[in-house]
């Protein structure tokens, strides 16, 4: 019965190594040194609906360089809270992408945006659970301050276009 289960499996494999070797898999470019330079355990001060609350990011490139890979714990209105995330940069959108889940909801978040060289800031926007349970349009904004400071606004995107800030999260990097 395992036999069989594998089957498709090793078939799918023997025919996509092939494949794969036979073109060129991508490589990390600039963008993907810019996000490797924020690797490292960063402390996090949560803002939110006039409360504050502190928690840890950690973050890594995995995946070939390709990827930054985010590990978030803490707490958030005296709630344990963790999230991941996933950022690249896709060459072909010519953007930035990111993907986020956490333990407050079973849908990720997908996001995608720009860099801003002369603001050093990135820009993200895109779509979630709400709150109250129906996709909502999402935007994120971090500021890089300087190396080892970082500050990240969430908003939701309201029906009218504005701009309905959710959370401000202040990153200081560990040293």
């Amino acid at each position: 019965m395992r036999i069989i289960r594998l089957l498709p499996v090793a078939c799918a494999l023997a025919l996509l190594v092939p494949a794969a070797q036979a073109q060129d898999l991508p490589k990390p470019g600039p963008e993907h040194a810019r996000l490797k330079q924020i690797e490292g355990t960063w402390d996090a001060t949560v803002k939110m609906n006039g409360q504050e609350s502190k928690g840890t990011m950690k973050y890594k490139m995995g995946l070939g360089g390709l990827w930054l890979i985010a590990d978030f714990e803490g707490d958030v209105g005296g709630m344990k809270f963790q999230g991941h995330g996933l950022d690249s940069y896709d060459a072909g959108k010519k953007k930035y992408v990111s993907v986020w889940a956490d333990s407050f909801s079973t849908t990720p978040m997908t996001m995608e945006g720009t860099y801003d060289e002369k603001a050093k800031t990135q820009t993200m926007v895109g779509e979630g659970a709400g709150m109250d349970g129906p996709r909502t349009k999402y935007k994120s904004v971090i500021e890089y301050k300087d190396a080892d400071t970082m500050t990240q606004t969430m908003s939701t995107v309201g029906k009218d276009g504005k701009d309905n800030v959710m959370l401000t999260i202040t990153y200081k990097r560990r040293r």
